[in-house]
């Protein structure tokens, strides 16, 4: 155990080092966290050896696995129902555009650009169309945008990239078994009946130092999230749909909310957002970096392309149009999970699959800074503060 403990007090080391450097650098913790774990997994290696940051360990993955399990969660919860009704064809206009534009343009570099087969260029396609919920969840909490209409459709439109994403690559790669209607079935069912059961189950026995409302959540994302991978599927989809649909009950408990971050932000999401980090090789990355600046630079090209000008039509003004686009460009979670899977299926072998987590990765990181310095809807910031207020 004297091993465990010593790697946890590193990880939350780590972690409480990227929460200072965002605070003095002004970004969003979750990009100080991979940039910290990105730089530590070199600098530690190469100091007291990789064991201490490796994140293979059975432990590290299930709370990095929770994390975004949990964080999903929370974004999906912060969906307005009334937001999504009044804005659901914009979202999904972006979503779409989102998904399309730098899966086709991604798929075709890497098959006439890179050289990569057929199987390979579609799992780049794939990997890189993605835009991550978990940073553009975690940016928009930081500067209090996820109260605001303009936050909660920039997150129904990252929902709609991604469910395009998880159905692409099932499309594609995945098998559809009877284990996918079972799946598909019991999500369905359990989609329709939490809204009934939750909030009259909550005023029954909630309210106690128990905290029964949280172990009834998680038993229900991870048993969600078990019946999610055994289908061959990923854990966070089922979490993000379960949080659309308690949006009008547990999204509207903000005591609730408050103390499910505290577990999310202050334990579990430091290990996914460090160990994503970690995962880039920075050696691998300068010995060969084609693959890596070309998938990355034709994502956010292709996402500027495509989203841009939906924001536009759609009646965004010049800075939150950018702003969304930017945030759009992201990736992390189905990127990475993306590119993990065509490395067990042997769909991409090592090389391929360091270029897309490090291409996914960097697109965490870069997109958002820009955004964040020069396209941050100032003006929204005082409507988020007093909406805060109110909560």
């Amino acid at each position: 155990m004297t091993e465990i403990w010593a790697q946890a007090a590193l990880w939350l080391g780590l972690a409480l080092l990227a929460s200072l450097l965002s605070i003095w650098l002004r970004v969003a913790t979750a990009l100080s966290e991979i940039v910290v774990g990105t730089i530590a997994q070199l600098l530690i290696g190469v100091l007291l050896g990789s064991a201490l940051l490796a994140g293979d360990a059975t432990w590290i993955k299930f709370l990095s696995g929770a994390g975004a399990i949990l964080l999903t969660f929370l974004a999906g919860a912060e969906l307005d129902p009334a937001v999504f009704r009044r804005q659901w064809k914009q979202a999904t206009a972006i979503g779409l555009v989102s998904f399309a534009a730098p899966f086709f343009g991604c798929t075709a570099l890497a098959y006439w650009g890179l050289g990569w087969s057929v199987d390979a260029s579609w799992l780049a396609g794939i990997a890189m169309s993605t835009t991550s919920v978990a940073v553009v969840y975690a940016v928009m909490l930081e500067f209090g945008l996820n109260v605001t209409d303009y936050g909660k459709t920039v997150l129904a439109a990252c929902f709609i990239t991604d469910l395009a994403t998880v159905v692409a690559l099932g499309l594609i790669f995945a098998p559809f078994t009877y284990k996918t209607l079972v799946f598909i079935g019991v999500g369905a069912v359990a989609f329709f009946v939490l809204p009934w059961i939750v909030p009259r189950f909550f005023k029954r026995y909630g309210g106690r130092p128990s905290e029964l409302e949280a172990k009834f959540l998680m038993v229900c994302l991870f048993g969600m999230g078990a019946l999610a991978t055994w289908a061959d599927s990923e854990a966070v989809l089922p979490a993000y749909l379960i949080g659309m649909v308690l949006a009008g009950t547990v999204g509207k408990d903000h005591a609730l909310v408050r103390r499910l971050r505290t577990l999310t932000f202050g334990l579990l999401t430091p290990f996914y957002f460090i160990r994503a980090g970690a995962l880039v090789s920075l050696p691998a990355l300068v010995a060969a970096p084609l693959a890596f600046v070309a998938l990355l630079l034709m994502k956010m090209a292709t996402k500027v392309a495509g989203v841009y000008p939906v924001t536009r039509a759609y009646g965004s003004p010049r800075q939150e149009g950018m702003h969304t686009t930017l945030l759009m460009s992201t990736g992390l979670t189905f990127g990475t999970i993306s590119a993990l899977f065509g490395l067990s299926h042997q769909l991409i072998d090592q090389a391929q699959y360091s270029a897309l987590v490090a291409a996914v990765i960097g697109s965490a990181v870069i997109p958002t800074l820009i955004a964040n310095a020069f396209f941050l809807p100032r003006h929204l910031l005082k409507q988020a503060d007093e909406k805060g207020t109110n909560n």
